[in-house]
């Protein structure tokens, strides 16, 4: 007896003194330079914090659209279900904190036979009935935080499938009115060279008039036919580019196979953003609008959760179970006091020898989250260099918009001019067809050129981490 007591209290004494010792160390956040203030900004600039960025353009077209692809999109459904999935984790993780109890009925028929090894009496029964029935219960303690770590881990991770989910959200809206804008451009470069093709064909029947009149040669006639059939040749590509990009503005909408074939895609009216955006508020605050840094920061949340869960092993699990019912031969007689039994029972496991198992787990845990730290500062320095990308490329866009507007207009008048030359005999046919051709040409890069700024406000809005206040706020 006295063995078994000091046996208890040396057990208890252990604990206490392993409870003392926490396999968990708190969670730092990484310290990382950050940059003072934002440099390179242009100026006369204006910094737009409407959580629906994509309303600086003013198209009520592309707002539905940007609405439809956010209910629709598929990837958003995927990362959807993957927030349901994680959220299902945490309540599996939780759970293993609380007290399993079951209920067990057990009937039984037993036969033992007459003709083996042991030795059988007069009046033996050799067919026996059994009724068991129990209430069954578990219990494990979580004295060194390893439950409640498992559970900190599940929900970290929840939290990084959150900003997944936010991350993709940001991308599509920039796709959608990116996608968009490409489409306006496609429509606009087609019109121009249609409406081009019209003046080419007008100006061929003229010459067919000259010529027919002795007043143009046949060359002349040539050439106009030639630069005819170079326009018509432009065209069914640029059809071929504006059907791809319907049906790629269908897919990211999230619309149905047939609705993708048919490409009916509204167009509106946008209209460039009268000044550059710039990023509003601190460099440091980025950390809070950019989804993928959020969701980086709880990936290492959650592999330095995991060290800690992998380092519990080596302390002791302590597990209460108990039942209690009743057994007996007649049912009838299950419930009564004589049948009554009970068991509680607390099990102490500690390991004392696993291959070096566990000090493998915890190796591995450790390398996860030196990767994930490794993963969390470069997604900083990627945000900072997406950030600078898109405010240069902002302010070339538009630098690139304001020389092509120039080039339009001197090509015009230049064009003007050729033609006054020409019709007054000064100058030859050539000079007009390369104005036209030099024209056309200036044309198609402006429209490409206000597409491209749209697109550099929409790239801008996505590095900054797109409505990044709404997400907040939501949380």
């Amino acid at each position: 007896m006295n063995k078994i007591r000091a046996a208890t209290l040396g057990a208890v004494l252990a604990l206490t003194g392993c409870a003392n010792l926490n396999p968990f160390t708190p969670y730092e956040q990484p310290k990382v330079e950050m940059p003072a203030a934002w440099t390179g900004l242009p100026q006369n600039a204006k910094a737009y914090d409407n959580a629906q960025w994509w309303k600086v353009y003013g198209d009520a077209t592309l707002d539905q659209l940007i609405d439809e692809a956010l209910a629709h999109n598929e990837d958003i459904n995927v990362a959807t279900a993957r927030i349901d999935e994680a959220r299902a984790r945490v309540v599996l993780a939780d759970a293993d904190r609380d007290p399993t109890v079951t209920a067990n009925f057990q009937p039984s028929i037993t036969r033992i036979t007459k003709r083996g090894s042991a030795p059988t009496f007069p009046g033996q029964h050799f067919t026996n009935t059994d009724y068991l029935a129990t209430i069954n219960a578990s219990y494990e303690l979580d004295l060194w935080g390893k439950l409640r770590g498992a559970t900190d881990v599940a929900r970290a991770n929840l939290l990084a499938t959150e900003a997944a989910r936010d991350t993709v959200r940001n991308s599509l809206t920039a796709q959608v009115a990116q996608g968009y804008f490409a489409l306006l451009a496609l429509d606009a470069q087609i019109d121009t060279s249609r409406r081009t093709l019209e003046t080419r064909q007008s100006a061929l029947k003229l010459q067919q008039l000259r010529m027919n009149s002795g007043v143009a040669s046949e060359f002349e006639v040539r050439q106009r036919e030639a630069e005819i059939a170079a326009v018509e040749a432009q065209i069914p590509s640029l059809e071929r580019n504006r059907k791809a990009q319907e049906n790629a503005l269908s897919v990211l909408l999230g619309r149905s196979p047939r609705a993708v074939m048919e490409g009916n895609i509204a167009r509106g009216t946008p209209t460039a953003p009268a000044d550059d955006v710039v990023p509003e508020g601190l460099p440091s605050e980025l950390m809070l609008r950019r989804p993928d840094l959020r969701q980086a920061e709880q990936q290492l949340i959650a592999a330095h959760g995991n060290v800690g869960v992998a380092r519990s092993a080596y302390y002791p699990s302590i597990s209460l179970t108990g039942y209690f019912g009743g057994e007996s031969k007649h049912l009838a007689d299950l419930f009564i006091g004589p049948a009554r039994i009970f068991q509680f029972a607390a099990a102490i496991n500690e390991p004392i020898f696993s291959g070096k198992r566990i000090g493998a787990s915890v190796d591995v845990a450790k390398a996860q989250e030196e990767q994930a730290l490794a993963q969390y500062r470069q997604a900083i320095a990627n945000a900072f260099s997406d950030v600078s990308n898109a405010l240069a490329a902002q302010q070339a866009a538009r630098e690139v918009r304001v020389a092509e507007t120039a080039h339009v207009d001197a090509l015009q008048k230049s064009l003007a001019l050729a033609k006054l030359r020409f019709e007054n005999g000064i100058s030859s046919q050539l000079d007009v067809l390369d104005a036209e051709r030099n024209l056309l040409q200036a044309q198609l890069n402006l429209t490409d050129a206000e597409r491209a700024q749209r697109a550099a406000a929409a790239d801008l809005f996505k590095a900054l981490g797109g409505g990044w206040k709404a997400q907040e706020a939501s949380r």
